[in-house]
């Protein structure tokens, strides 16, 4: 993970609005309920709740969107979840239980908004 996307991840868990080159973290709190709203390049890709993230390419399907969602995904969605590309398109990769000691995941093309609860 990249210094910028930890230093995005902390501002996240920290409830605080940060700023670093093209990435940004508004908190909003609303009633005690904490939402972050994460912008690239002032492109909206996510929105981070107490249970909930939901994600979106902000119109770029790019790595570093991809990485900074993943990011996201690694600190707060089920261990294994996140976005991954196969030749040029998007997929998300989605927690759905387990089976025994293994954890089973679906595959479905990448929409915007989807939501990791």
């Amino acid at each position: 993970m990249r210094k910028i996307e930890r230093q995005m991840i902390k501002a996240i868990q920290d409830n605080k609005d940060w700023k670093s080159g093209n990435t940004q973290v508004i908190t909003l709190c609303n009633m005690g309920n904490f939402v972050s709203f994460v912008y690239l390049h002032d492109n909206h890709i996510a929105t981070v709740t107490d249970d909930s993230v939901r994600v979106y390419d902000g119109g770029w399907q790019s790595n570093t969107t991809k990485s900074r969602l993943n990011a996201i995904c690694d600190a707060f969605c089920v261990s294994g979840e996140g976005i991954f590309q196969k030749n040029f398109e998007w997929f998300i990769h989605k927690f759905v239980g387990q089976a025994g000691t293994s954890k089973v995941y679906n595959v479905e093309p990448f929409v915007n908004g989807y939501t990791f609860a």
